[in-house]
């Protein structure tokens, strides 16, 4: 059974995004809407262009000013644990709404949700969905978006309809559980498509099985380089859609080629609720130059004479690393590049060794936590025979990131990558040191006002 809400469902590499928009904005990663906005925590995003593409789509829509709750960043297990907490809860929806009356519903969604959980014994994942469907239908939003995990077809919050559904790019990653082909993940991805529902795909070569489904189930197919286009002038872009033309755009505030398939599938998402919301060309630009996304491809200046720039990137699998290498080799450095590198077990590490090998001069590895986690030891001796420079160890991340900035002059650079549980206490370290600048993302970009 399916929930009947006007979405635009977005499947971006290795998972999915809805935005509904029936009066609607929110995410489906339920835990991770409200909280500190520069927090950092990397537990359920999968993959930076799911995560660029999924901020891209909030941004969009919150430049225009329609209610939305933001996608900040907070640990997932560790949210998990405080929305259980009904005055941890209560005090998360005093920050993010000023409303008592709808702080007050809010919480009673949640003892909903909780009560079903006692009911039924929902696991994280689908308690996380109800919990956060409940919260957000109670918000009257003006659009919903919602990333539908890892996989799509058997994801919790694909039980809604979505308005438009978006598969961005597909890859190898948790082929345990989504098949060791890139057909068949992209038949779990396709899972999101529903009748008479655009399916917008956000790159140019795609596996077939994406439009063989599609058709099948009657979606109409929205595709990169046919039904909707863009082209690159310099530092502008113009996109054409379906129902938008839209020259002499900014580029996107996200850096990398890749932002530019990213931000073009997202307009052409947003495209398809112009008939519920009103977005002007000026909101898309605005949109545009103010996104921000922690942890991929983030570049951070020097704040100081004599230091070096650090780069932070979450990519954990050879095309992603690929897209990493890319990137590097478009912003070359006077001076070296260094790697701090964590990875977790089960990950293909040779792989993303073997894309990066020529662009890192010297690497620290650092351990991983967790069941999945291995030693630096054991990162070491996987990605060896990829290596032809200096392998170093280090004892925790923020050991492998001193050891790499002490080593670091004022024309080199630092790049942290390798798994979400790297870069995640790595902006700690930043962080607690003076080195990143300051940020601020309004959880809610206006008021109730009355709805």
């Amino acid at each position: 059974m399916s929930i009947a809400i006007r979405a635009v469902l977005l499947v971006l590499p290795f998972a999915l995004v809805a935005i509904s928009s029936a009066q609607k904005v929110s995410i489906s990663q339920p835990t991770i809407w409200a909280a500190k906005p520069d927090v950092a925590s990397f537990e359920r995003i999968e993959n930076d262009r799911l995560a660029a593409g999924q901020k891209a789509v909030d941004t969009l829509l919150a430049a225009q000013g329609p209610r939305t709750i933001e996608n900040t960043l907070v640990p997932f297990d560790e949210a998990f644990r405080q929305i259980n907490s009904a005055a941890y809860f209560a005090g998360l929806m005093e920050q993010v709404h000023p409303e008592a009356d709808f702080r007050d519903h809010a919480t009673k969604m949640l003892t909903k949700a909780s009560e079903a959980q006692t009911a039924i014994s929902l696991n994280h994942e689908v308690y996380n969905a109800l919990a956060a469907l409940l919260i957000f239908e109670s918000a009257k939003l003006d659009a919903w978006v919602l990333e539908i995990g890892m996989g799509g077809r058997l994801d919790a919050v694909n039980v809604v309809d979505p308005t438009v559904a978006v598969v961005v790019s597909i890859g190898f990653d948790h082929q345990e559980f989504l098949g060791s082909t890139l057909e068949a993940i992209a038949r779990e991805k396709a899972g999101i498509f529903r009748r008479n529902t655009p399916a917008v795909l956000g790159s140019y070569e795609m596996p077939a099985v994406l439009e063989s489904i599609a058709r099948e189930v009657g979606a109409p197919l929205k595709r990169l380089g046919h039904e909707y286009r863009f082209t690159r002038h310099g530092n502008r872009w113009h996109y054409r859609g379906t129902r938008w033309d839209l020259p002499d755009l900014p580029s996107p505030a996200l850096s990398g080629d890749a932002q530019f398939c990213n931000a073009a599938a997202a307009i052409a998402s947003v495209e398809e609720l112009a008939t519920q919301l009103t977005l002007p060309a000026a909101a898309i630009a605005r949109g545009l130059e103010s996104v921000h996304l922690a942890g991929r491809f983030q570049v951070i200046k020097p704040a100081a004479a004599g230091q070096p720039t650090w780069i932070l990137d979450v990519a954990h699998n050879p095309a992603a690393a690929g897209e990493l290498a890319r990137n590097l080799r478009a912003l070359p450095v006077a001076g070296k590049t260094f790697a701090v590198c964590g990875m977790l077990g089960d990950k293909d590490a040779a792989g993303v060794a073997a894309q990066l090998a020529d662009c890192i001069d010297a690497w620290w590895l650092t351990p991983t936590e967790g069941a999945r986690g291995t030693s630096s030891a054991a990162l070491a001796a996987r990605i060896a025979p990829q290596i032809a420079v200096a392998l170093n160890m280090a004892h925790d991340v923020g050991g492998a990131c001193a050891a790499a900035s002490a080593a670091a002059g004022a024309f080199d650079r630092i790049v942290v990558f390798g798994s979400f549980h790297t870069v995640g206490p790595a902006l700690d370290w930043l962080e607690a040191r003076g080195m990143l600048p300051p940020i601020t993302l309004p959880e809610y970009t206006a008021a109730p006002g009355g709805k």
